[in-house]
């Protein structure tokens, strides 16, 4: 055992360390724990096969690893209790360095050193820190479980993270708003959505995270942090159901409950590879769901995979042939799938290439892709369109907040605050001809597709990275609304299906189906899926 200044050093064989080497461990450290970026930069191998892994996921190339600490402001504090090292060739040796966090626990850090033109660095690093009991930034309460199933089905062993806007009994709702959420009375019921997953054998894991009011579609939450995204480490999870994509994609719950008004399913079920369904609006009963705009908020649902998703909607959608819009098969034949150019205007970079190859594998596989010409979808261009569905989802918006936000000035994040208070500004003659541009672009868009499909980008980019400039984000949620909002409009079914990816990243494939079709897109899903997998 030998001695550095105050750590233990342990040398495999009883020799010693490499010359050089502990010190260079300790003055890594000593750059961690400063969060001097530029030290920590020259301590690691140039180039792109340095790799450094977490329980969050894996960075390869010195450049993400520094995007990476840049952007999540500093390590936690921990102290040095001792290095070993196993030398395993001329200038190279593993190195695993045990730590005490300050926050308590232990951790350990294995590395691969190389000594390359005098200097020591890092080529590879894999961090464990100490477990903890409860991740904040995707759950607001956990339990084993928290509510038990009520009965017996196709969801009997699968669990479900709830997204903080559905009532569950015995708990408030939060809405991501810790002063809201104070106030909060405890429910005595859970909402009907919760219920039928429990009836199917489900049980509720934990009440999980969601964007202020669920007014967001980044998954950034200032008082409690932005949920991890495992698939693409250091990028955003993707909102406002952003707990419980986050809890589905980390095998944390095995289904995620949200709500989707523009796009909350679909954009982290994009971000983070999981499929996603916005269901046809009023299929699932909305009882017991805090609402953010009540013309468009869908109930729907997060997992990893298409069974477990085909499972939990059969338990909560009507049965063919109940209501209006039922939500059962719509016909025996095999559908169109229809693709609108003009829809794929701004689409992020790599994005559209990537779709593209994905209807070309579609098309490959016999499926009957078309394109359909026309510069709009609805009474007017897609921008028009876009700003009357954001004129009314705003206005009912400040409906059902307008009072409490008035009353709690400064509690709302800037981009959240900055929507409510635009919306604070709609007057009753912009909503309702917001409004009636609405319905005659919804006639209008059902004249166009039909009981056709609109095959389209879930997202207009993959999952921008957790330090992404405000104006940045906002960019992108604004191309990407212009096409999440069919849907929207139309009250119709939208899933998204992983299967792209951009550099890495994913980024998944939607389809908006008629009204009442929801059941019948995940039944056809497994074909296109599977065709996507083998696009080139």
């Amino acid at each position: 055992m030998a001695e550095a200044p105050g750590v233990p050093v342990h040398v495999a064989g009883g020799g010693a360390a490499p010359e050089g080497l502990v010190e260079a461990v300790l003055g890594y450290e000593a750059a961690l724990m400063a969060d001097d970026l530029d030290a920590l930069r020259e301590w690691f191998e140039p180039g792109d096969e340095m790799v450094r892994a977490d329980a969050s996921g894996l960075l390869v190339g010195r450049d993400a690893i520094t995007r990476f600490r840049g952007r999540r402001g500093g390590a936690a504090g921990r102290r040095v209790t001792g290095v070993r090292v196993l030398p395993v060739a001329e200038g190279a040796a593993h190195v695993v360095v045990e730590n005490a966090p300050a926050a308590g626990g232990r951790g350990v850090v294995s590395q691969l050193w190389r000594r390359r033109d005098g200097r020591w660095r890092v080529a590879a690093a894999h961090v464990t820190a100490p477990a903890p009991a409860l991740d904040r930034r995707i759950w607001r309460v956990v339990g084993d479980p928290l509510l038990p199933a009520s009965g017996s089905g196709a969801l009997d062993g699968r669990t479900v993270a709830v997204k903080d806007v559905f009532a569950v009994a015995g708990h408030p709702i939060g809405a991501g708003v810790p002063e809201y959420l104070a106030a909060a009375p405890v429910e005595s019921r859970s909402a009907a959505a919760v219920e039928a997953l429990r009836v199917a054998g489900a049980s509720v894991r934990g009440i999980a995270r969601t964007d202020q009011f669920a007014y967001s579609i980044a998954g950034r939450n200032p008082a409690y942090g932005t949920p991890p995204n495992p698939a693409v480490p250091g990028a955003i999870s993707g909102g406002s159901t952003s707990g419980p994509a986050a809890a589905v994609a980390l095998g944390q719950a095995d289904v995620g409950l949200g709500t989707d008004t523009a796009g909350s399913i679909r954009v982290p079920a994009s971000y983070q590879g999981l499929w996603g369904l916005r269901t046809t609006h009023g299929a699932v009963d909305r009882d017991g769901v805090l609402p953010l705009a009540p013309r468009f908020d869908t109930v729907g649902w997060l997992t990893r995979d298409r069974a477990t998703l085909e499972a939990a909607a059969r338990a909560s959608l009507p049965r063919p042939g109940q209501g209006a819009d039922a939500a059962g098969p719509t016909d025996a034949g095999a559908p169109v799938l229809l693709v609108a150019p003009w829809l794929l205007e701004g689409l992020g970079p790599g994005v559209r290439a990537a779709f593209e190859a994905g209807v070309a594998a579609l098309r490959r596989s016999g499926c009957d892709v078309r394109e359909f010409n026309g510069r709009a979808l609805g009474s007017g261009p897609l921008d028009d369109l876009f700003a009357a569905f954001r004129t009314a989802q705003a206005a009912e918006a400040w409906r059902v907040h307008g009072a409490w936000i008035a009353a709690h000035p400064g509690v709302l994040a800037d981009d959240v605050g900055a929507r409510f208070a635009w919306a604070s500004g709609v007057t009753a003659e912009q909503e309702a001809a917001a409004i009636e541009e609405l319905d005659a672009a919804r006639g209008d868009i059902d004249a166009v597709l039909g009981d056709g499909l609109l095959l389209l980008p879930s997202a207009a980019s993959v999952a921008p990275a957790l330090g992404a400039e405000g104006a940045d984000i906002e960019a992108v949620r604004a191309a990407t609304l212009r096409m999440t909002a069919v849907a929207g409009v139309t009250g119709r079914p939208a899933l998204s299906m992983p299967g792209l990816a951009v550099d890495g990243a994913p980024l998944g494939t939607c389809v908006v189906g008629p009204r009442g079709g929801d059941l019948d897109l995940i039944a056809r899903a497994g074909a296109w899926q599977e065709a996507l997998a083998q696009r080139d």
